[in-house]
């Protein structure tokens, strides 16, 4: 009897904090896996507790391409059963520049708080392999660049690839200290990918804060989101409105890694896997691993 043929999965951003534990549970189930991002193999530092190459990544194939060239990554879909597009941004470079003293903090925060920002060009209007360009003056990589426009192509192109399986990384909720355009950009893509591209089993991950032991300074901030999703719940989530995100119980880093690839082997998951469903999915793949 010949064997299973193994699953191809492609996950943009592979070498992100959850994109690699994305990568590492996919292996684990002895799936094919292309990573592709800008800088290929992870810093391991960066993304883990060491900074030396785990075993399970020596079965991954990093590859380095831009998101928002769609000619540098076409050949690298061709084949694949599933992509995972885990590009998005938290913070762009206004906010970033303030907390770091580099930019002046009225103008800074005005800017990053602007309702309206600049993406490329329609995305779905793209001619051929055009690449994507950045529209903001100073050709920033906004929210509507990163967390929407590179995800509607990416999507795009893999439905012209014949991908039967979309993942996005979204987010529950956006949080009172982040711009309201980084949670609209993510629900915008969600819509665009579902509407445009119904082929595809398109699956919606919507994690809360990630933490993890490899990042110290999540753990605190963890501590306090469970603390405030407790007070959350205890409201009966009537405090959702004012603390987004914060009011929702954080999840582990590996957890949510599971959870997708949990989600890609049941084909009977589509559309918004939010928080609640994260975990169900994530003990599910603990106890298959178990057996």
């Amino acid at each position: 009897m010949a064997a299973a043929a193994k699953k191809k999965l492609v996950v943009c951003g592979g070498n992100g904090f959850l994109g690699s534990r994305i990568c590492k549970a996919a292996t684990a189930r002895g799936w094919d896996v292309t990573s592709i991002s800008r800088s290929g193999e992870p810093q391991w530092a960066s993304v883990s507790s060491s900074p030396n190459a785990p075993p399970w990544s020596k079965s991954v194939s990093w590859q380095s391409a831009d998101i928002l060239k769609p000619s540098s990554y076409q050949s690298m879909l061709q084949g694949a059963d599933a992509v995972v597009h885990s590009m998005g941004i938290l913070l762009e470079a206004d906010y970033k520049g303030v907390i770091s003293g580099k930019e002046p903090i009225v103008k800074g925060l005005q800017r990053a708080f602007s309702s309206t920002k600049s993406g490329t060009q329609n995305p779905l209007e793209r001619k051929g392999n055009e690449d994507l360009t950045p529209k903001e003056a100073d050709g920033q990589l906004t929210y509507e660049v990163m967390n929407r426009d590179s995800a509607i192509t990416l999507a795009q192109e893999a439905a012209a690839q014949n991908v039967s399986s979309f993942v996005y990384i979204s987010a529950t909720a956006g949080t009172p200290i982040l711009p309201q355009r980084y949670i609209t950009t993510k629900r915008d893509a969600e819509s665009a990918i579902a509407t445009n591209f119904p082929r595809m089993r398109n699956i919606f991950i919507r994690p809360s804060f990630l933490y993890d032991s490899s990042r110290s300074f999540t753990l605190p901030i963890a501590a306090g989101g469970f603390v405030a999703s407790m007070i959350n719940s205890a409201t009966g989530n009537r405090l959702t409105w004012l603390m987004g995100a914060g009011g929702v119980k954080p999840v582990k880093a590996d957890a949510v890694g599971e959870a997708v690839v949990e989600a890609l082997a049941d084909e009977k998951i589509k559309g918004v896997v939010d928080v609640p469903d994260i975990e169900a999915l994530a003990t599910k793949a603990w106890r298959r691993g178990m057996l």
